[in-house]
């Protein structure tokens, strides 16, 4: 990890909420950012930012996320999301997040990732399906 890995390093998203992102069960007429696509969106958005800020070989796993989905964004909307690093114990990154789709908050979020080792990670998986049978 890089010195530059601090609280209130900060960046902006933008998310296109296109078909795949909605929610299909309610109709086309009623078709939402769904919160699954706005959890992933969270995820990648934060990765991305934390990425600037690791050596090689190192990348990030997520390892909780509390959200609050608060505003419904249309199909066709665009969402912008702040995050702002809150914490950094050790490996464990904690992030806030918040959202909006230029009418509306869309979400508050605390997501945390831990950083990771890539070639190390892949030994460990690779012990762990050999257990399992899958290797």
């Amino acid at each position: 990890m890089k010195p530059s890995l601090q609280p209130g390093v900060a960046s902006t998203a933008h998310v296109a909420i296109d078909r795949e992102r909605t929610i299909d069960f309610m109709g086309d007429k009623a078709r939402v950012y769904a919160t699954p696509a706005l959890v992933r969106d969270i995820e990648v958005a934060c990765r991305e930012l934390l990425l600037q800020h690791l050596d090689a070989g190192e990348d990030s796993v997520g390892t909780r996320v509390e959200l609050d989905h608060t505003g419904a964004t249309l199909m066709g909307m665009k969402v912008e999301l702040q995050i702002t690093i809150a914490e950094v114990a050790g490996r464990s990154v904690t992030f806030d997040v918040s959202g909006s789709d230029g009418i509306d908050a869309v979400c508050k979020c605390r997501h945390q990732r831990f950083v990771v080792d890539v070639a190390k990670t892949e030994q460990r998986l690779a012990a762990k399906a050999q257990k399992a049978g899958l290797a």
